[in-house]
């Protein structure tokens, strides 16, 4: 069963690494090698620059893009950029993994269009509006009070910024995916009212199954299903179980987000995004080549081929080929 992974932090691990790694070998949890044992169809690598944790954000994710296609360029047998829904197809036709450029903080445009559509002519696919922090663009869902992280308080207030509708409508009209994991519960409503294309939630799961802010909603995944975008589901163990102890049983967990989501709304909106070197990997799915073993569980706990292929790669490519088209 090949697969498309809708976000990993691997670039940022790559360029903040001491080691002078490649790519191809790297000691994380996404390299070429676990990937082909994956039978991986797509990655996409996202450029994580956490906001206000860099003294220059828009020029680090410059910085980060450099790196992702230098990477690319001396792997160039084995992995190759996707742009277009058709540039995936023709990868596969000559055997290699397609990789999709997407970046994690929508701050790195610095409030103005033109670095977007500068982003978009770089290859960039898919933008996750938001990380941690509000970066005019909107607001996260994470709050801190005084040291201590709130991962169960979401933010029903503040939602986009005016310069944020104006980014949604900018990313529509040029084929960005519009990614609203991270962002507020307002936000999020915010973009469903302003998009005219399937959005995502590269890697966030379902609130009522573990209650953290990062997840979505009974009624934010009714409403994801009516826009016809897609959740990736994410491996960290905080985000699938409340224990996380018990959260390092990635397959099982992971299952029940899916059944749930699937008794919700079907199958159609499901997808991955295991978020790898962003996680600690010390879970039972601890790195790319042990995919397969999720996909067995799925056919085991009765889904079918068509289900498990809908779940691990048909749902986004209908959703990259609404975006890109």
């Amino acid at each position: 069963m090949q697969y498309i992974d809708l976000h990993c932090d691997t670039i940022m691990a790559l360029y903040n690494s001491e080691h002078d790694w490649n790519l191809k070998d790297a000691k994380l949890q996404i390299n070429l090698h676990h990937l082909q044992k994956g039978n991986c169809l797509a990655q996409c690598f996202a450029m994580f620059v956490p906001l206000k944790r860099v003294a220059n954000p828009f020029e680090t994710c410059m910085e980060m893009i450099d790196r992702y296609y230098l990477e690319i360029a001396r792997n160039a047998s084995l992995i190759a950029p996707a742009y277009t829904l058709e540039d995936i197809y023709k990868n596969k036709s000559e055997g290699k993994i397609s990789s999709i450029l997407t970046i994690e903080e929508g701050g790195v445009v610095k409030g103005n269009l033109a670095f977007l559509r500068d982003f978009y002519r770089l290859g960039v696919r898919m933008i996750c509006l938001n990380w941690n922090y509000e970066n005019g663009i909107g607001y996260p869902n994470f709050t801190i009070h005084g040291h201590k992280p709130d991962f169960k308080t979401p933010n029903v207030q503040a939602g986009l910024t005016a310069f944020g509708i104006e980014m949604v409508k900018e990313m529509n009209r040029l084929g960005i995916i519009v990614d609203v994991s991270h962002l507020s519960d307002a936000g999020f409503y915010d973009v469903l009212k302003t998009t005219v294309k399937p959005i995502v939630a590269s890697h966030s799961n379902a609130r009522s199954v573990c209650n953290n802010v990062r997840n979505l909603t009974d009624e934010m995944i009714v409403a994801l299903h009516k826009n016809g975008g897609v959740m990736g589901m994410n491996f960290c163990a905080a985000f699938v179980n409340e224990d996380e102890e018990a959260g390092k049983k990635t397959i099982d967990n992971i299952i029940c987000h899916i059944k749930h989501i699937k008794a919700l709304v079907g199958i159609d909106n499901i997808a991955l995004g295991s978020d790898f070197d962003g996680i600690d990997p010390n879970i039972e799915l601890a790195d790319a080549s042990f995919m397969p073993l999720l996909f067995n569980r799925l056919k085991e706990e009765g889904f079918s081929e068509e289900e498990i292929e809908k779940i691990a790669y048909k749902n986004f490519l209908r959703v990259l080929e609404a975006n890109l088209k």
